[in-house]
């Protein structure tokens, strides 16, 4: 069974990128100490903002997964035991 980790990845490697240009735009833009520190702060938050998101989504996800292979355990279930009734009755 095949698993889609694609938005999960996806987003991870939304949060690195958006976190490596922005230190990169940093190391050269002509900026204060106070400016830059300022900026370091704000880009921060916005990671910080960005990885609580994505854990969401994740979070999200693996309790729809995990509701769907409950679900699909139950019928299962189920159709063991109709199964085995009618085999009883024949």
């Amino acid at each position: 069974m095949a698993r889609d980790n694609s938005s999960g990845s996806v987003m991870v490697a939304f949060v690195l990128g958006a976190l490596t240009g922005a230190a990169v735009a940093l190391l050269f833009a002509p900026a204060s100490g106070e400016e830059t520190r300022e900026l370091i702060g704000q880009k921060a938050r916005e990671g910080k903002a960005k990885a609580r998101e994505a854990m969401e989504q994740g979070r999200d996800y693996y309790r729809s997964q995990r509701d769907n292979l409950a679900s699909a355990v139950d019928s299962g279930r189920e159709a063991f035991q109709r199964a085995r009734e009618g085999g009883d009755q024949a």
